[in-house]
């Protein structure tokens, strides 16, 4: 990464046009029907794009990522935005009707994140100390949020566990290159799905009367969004970072006020981003209970999508690619940590004779999130595709929660 002040490119306005550049030109060229770019989006993930291409002018000093201001700027105010829109989707009453089943596997896919984090820190430690010396646990929470929830609460961990850019760069590689990994193989399962099925001998029924009700679902809700339309997404996403920033900061003077003897900055509750990001998921799920949730008919949480891919980018433009060549142990450490998120679903799947839609979806929803749940779920039927979101968009919500917790742990085993 090129010294501070010595990039090609310094003025944020300039850089914000490039990186909307890019994410355009990524996702115009991935929604190519056939051609070359389709096989090509078939290999190389668009997440993995968005991150990569700003990566890579940081590295070459084109741009200064840490010199930028925007990275604050979606943090503070787009962060915020796209929790509240992304959570406002959410249906509890449609989740409780894809049976308990869909919803045991989901939790068991979070659960199976916070106990493998545990115990690829332990194995690792005692494989490869140096990889695991230091801070490698702060960098772990940011996959932990990644992997519960998505690239939001990825952000959020990055920040309220103080994870330094580098470590951060490192450790979205482990991210990206893993979980891909893992939705291969998920891809490469789909079609075989009744030879699982048979394994665990599962009842599909609900499976088949799931897809007619979700059919017909958007038949009837879906509709061309008008101005005010978006302006009133708009408002609602906006207008709760606002009520997020005007009660995080109170509330962080009234903490920071209590006897230091509780260490209540150990468990990041003097930070007023954690309070940020925790209030805009609360403020979120109360929305999803009153008809602000109509609004995820004319797009919200698309609108909350993008403002976390310009996230996204803005992260991406921080990294450093030349520091992953430095811990290739950390890839090691994410491949014991899947193995065991894999372990448990496989175990809890053929307990309660689970079919492979749930198990798919429901780690899927964690490991990928909002932008991969729907692939895994249209693989095996296209009108599935709004399960994998619906599933993906619960672990946004929940994902704030379970991530600080397991960083909690792993801060406990480290010291």
């Amino acid at each position: 990464m090129a010294p501070v002040g010595t990039a090609l490119i310094t003025n944020d306005a300039v850089v914000l046009g490039v990186l909307a550049t890019i994410l355009g030109l990524v996702f115009w060229t991935s929604s190519r029907p056939s051609g070359a770019w389709r096989r090509f989006y078939g290999i190389v993930p668009v997440l993995l794009l968005c991150y990569l291409l700003p990566a890579l002018l940081n590295t070459a000093g084109i741009i200064d990522g840490e010199a930028s201001a925007l990275y604050p700027m979606a943090r503070d105010y787009l962060l915020p935005s796209a929790l509240v829109l992304l959570c406002l989707a959410i249906d509890f009453g449609a989740v409780v009707r894809l049976g308990p089943k869909a919803v045991v596997m989901f939790l068991t896919g979070t659960v199976g994140v916070v106990l493998g984090a545990m115990a690829a820190f332990w194995s690792m430690s005692l494989i490869d100390p140096p990889t695991m010396a230091g801070e490698t646990w702060r960098g772990m929470t940011t996959v932990a949020g990644s992997w519960i929830g998505g690239g939001a609460n990825q952000a959020a961990m990055r920040e309220v566990f103080e994870v330094d850019a580098t470590m951060f760069g490192q450790f979205v590689a482990v991210d990206v290159l893993v979980a891909n990994l893992w939705m291969a193989v998920l891809l490469f399962m789909a079609p075989r799905a009744q030879a699982f099925d048979r394994w665990t001998r599962a009842d599909t029924s609900a499976i088949k009367d799931l897809t007619r009700r979700i059919a017909s679902y958007q038949a009837s809700h879906a509709r061309i969004p008008t101005l005010a339309d978006l302006m009133v997404v708009l408002a609602v996403g906006l207008g709760a970072t606002g009520l997020s920033h005007a009660l995080a900061g109170p509330l962080v003077a009234w903490i920071s006020g209590l006897p230091t003897s509780w260490r209540l900055q150990d468990y990041s509750l003097t930070s007023g981003f954690f309070w940020l990001v925790v209030i805009a998921t609360t403020v979120g799920l109360l929305l999803s209970f009153t008809r602000a949730r109509l609004l995820e008919g004319v797009g919200a949480s698309r609108i909350g999508s993008a403002m976390l891919y310009v996230l996204v980018a803005t992260i991406g433009m921080q990294m450093d690619l030349a520091a992953l060549l430095e811990r290739p142990g950390l890839f090691a450490l994410g491949l014991i940590w899947i193995g065991v998120h894999v372990g448990l679903m496989l175990l809890v799947a053929k307990l309660i004779r689970a079919p492979l839609f749930f198990l798919a979806v429901g780690s899927q929803a964690n490991i990928g999130g909002a932008a991969s749940a729907p692939v895994v779920a249209s693989a095996f039927h296209p009108a599935l595709a709004p399960v994998g979101v619906l599933l993906a968009v619960m672990g946004y919500a929940l994902g704030t929660y379970a991530a600080w917790t397991t960083g909690q742990l792993l801060r406990w085993m480290a010291t």
